[in-house]
């Protein structure tokens, strides 16, 4: 950074463990994201390989306990493997269901992450003019990666002055 940008290509939760713990995921929405999708990767290669639906239960619980290892101190990972493990624990069907209902959680997961952030920008851009009285376009200035390389992909704070920069608000 800031010249390159690159994508890894994660097939498990070992290798998102190591992309976590060596910091190749930043910001804690990112990190969280990360693991909730690398175990859904890592579910599609599980399919009929478990015996029954509390095997698969047992298998996405050890594997989000593992995955909280890799960053012991990103909130959004912890809570959010807390409620990925409580919303597993209600899945019921055949192991592949089990599975399947993992994973689609596991997206929706990346779909709010990006409809809050949208709503934080759109909001927080709203405030910033308000507070801009007589101003029809307004500076802003950040100190801190909040963007799209810290979220799943529209970023908080710098959501804020993406959604002014696509208002035309933003000098």
């Amino acid at each position: 950074m800031p010249f390159e940008f690159e994508y890894m290509k994660i097939d498990d939760c070992k290798q998102t463990w190591q992309a976590i713990r060596d910091m190749n995921v930043r910001g804690a929405p990112a990190i969280a994201i990360a693991a909730a999708l690398g175990l859904a990767v890592e579910c599609g290669s599980q399919k009929g390989k478990l015996a029954d639906a509390e095997a698969a239960k047992k298998y996405i619980l050890e594997q989000l306990e593992y995955l909280k290892t890799s960053r012991p101190t990103a909130v959004n990972l912890f809570n959010d493997c807390a409620r990925l493990a409580e919303f597993t624990k209600g899945l019921s069907g055949t192991a592949d269901e089990v599975l399947a209902g993992y994973v689609a959680e596991a997206e929706k997961m990346l779909e709010s992450d990006i409809a809050d952030n949208k709503a934080i920008g759109k909001h927080g851009g709203e405030a910033v003019l308000a507070k801009a009285v007589g101003k029809s376009k307004v500076k802003v200035l950040t100190h801190c990666n909040t963007g799209s390389l810290a979220t799943a992909r529209y970023g908080t704070a710098l959501g804020v002055i993406r959604h002014l920069h696509e208002s035309g608000k933003l000098e």
